[in-house]
C-alpha cells in the first residue's frame, strides 16, 4: 500500500467508531526557514498566492482547517479566504506558457473551490503563538517570470506568528484527488507570510507520498506558479503550516465522477476576484 493511501487510511479509521469516519492531516508545526505571503489583491496590494498540497484517497467533508503564519505591522486582519486547487493539468490549459521552468506537479491554473469569510463561507479565529517570530527568509514581490526566476528570497522578515483556526461554514466536498490548500489574509497596516513546515513530513504531522514542494504566483504570473525553494530561493524544497479535519463521504458508484465534471466545470474561471 502507498504511504498516501496508507496515512490517509489510518487517519480515517482512527474515529471510526463514531458513526462516521473521520479525516485529519497535518504537515506540523512551523519551522521558520521560510515566509511566503498569501494575500487576496486589495487597493494598492496585488494579489499573492501560496500553496502546499495533500492527498485524498476517499471522499471526504472538509470542515475545518489551520493555518499558521506571520502578520507584520501591527496590522489588522480583515478577512481569510482558502481555496483548493488540483494538480496540473487539470484545470489548466495545456501546454503551459512556457514562461516558468516547469508547470509539472504545480497546482492547476484555476481552483477548484474557494471559500472566503466575507461571503459567510468561512468563519475563522486568531490564536497568537508568539507576539515575535522571525522567518529566516521570505517572499514578497520576488516572484518573476523568465529569465528572472532567481532571487534568492528577500531575507529575514519578522511579525506576531499567528494561527488561524477556520471552520467551513459551507464545507469543502471533495472527491479522492491530490490537492493544493492554498490560504489568504487581507492585513490592513501590514502583510501576511505564510510560514513553511519541515519537509519531509515529521510527527505530529501526517507523513505521506508523493509530498510536492509549496509554489507562489502573483497577478502578473497568471495562470503559471514558481516553485518556493526550487526556482526562487535555491534553498531546496519547503512544505507549508496547515491542518485539515472532516469526515469520509461514502459515495455511490459513479457519483465522484460527476462531482469532478461538475466542479471542474465550474472552476474554469479567472485567477481570483477584488
Amino acid at each position: 500500500m502507498r504511504a498516501c493511501v496508507w496515512a490517509a487510511a489510518a487517519a480515517l479509521a482512527a474515529t471510526a467508531g463514531t458513526g462516521r469516519a473521520g479525516f485529519t492531516f497535518s504537515t506540523g508545526d512551523p519551522d521558520g526557514k521560510i515566509a511566503t505571503a498569501a494575500r487576496p489583491d486589495s487597493a494598492g496590494k496585488i494579489e499573492i498566492e501560496s500553496a502546499d498540497d495533500f492527498v485524498l484517497s476517499a471522499p471526504a467533508r472538509i470542515t475545518s482547517a489551520t493555518f499558521t503564519g506571520l502578520v507584520t505591522g501591527g496590522g489588522t486582519v480583515d478577512r481569510v479566504s482558502v481555496a483548493i486547487y488540483r494538480v496540473f493539468p487539470k484545470d489548466s490549459a495545456d501546454p503551459p506558457s512556457g514562461r516558468v521552468p516547469t508547470r509539472d506537479n504545480s497546482p492547476s491554473d484555476v481552483d477548484f473551490a474557494e471559500r472566503a469569510s466575507d461571503a459567510g463561507e468561512l468563519a475563522f479565529g486568531e490564536v497568537v503563538l508568539s507576539p515575535t517570530f522571525t522567518a529566516a527568509n521570505s517572499v514578497l514581490d520576488g516572484i518573476n517570470p523568465i529569465p528572472n526566476v532567481f532571487t534568492g528570497g528577500e531575507g529575514p522578515v519578522t511579525g506576531r506568528e499567528v494561527r488561524f483556526d477556520v471552520t467551513f461554514t459551507t464545507p469543502f466536498d471533495l472527491p479522492a484527488d491530490h490537492y493544493f490548500f492554498v490560504p489568504q489574509v487581507e492585513v490592513s497596516g501590514g502583510e501576511f507570510f505564510w510560514l513553511s513546515a519541515p519537509k519531509p513530513i515529521v510527527p505530529p504531522g501526517t507523513p505521506f507520498s508523493p509530498d510536492l514542494q509549496s509554489w507562489i504566483r502573483n497577478g502578473n504570473l497568471d495562470p503559471d506558479w514558481l516553485r518556493v525553494g526550487t526556482d526562487i530561493t535555491g534553498q531546496g524544497p519547503f512544505n507549508a503550516a496547515f491542518s485539515l479535519e472532516g469526515q469520509a463521504v461514502p459515495a455511490p458508484p459513479g457519483a465522484v465522477l460527476g462531482l469532478v465534471g461538475a466542479a471542474g466545470a465550474a472552476g474554469l474561471r479567472r485567477f481570483r476576484r477584488a
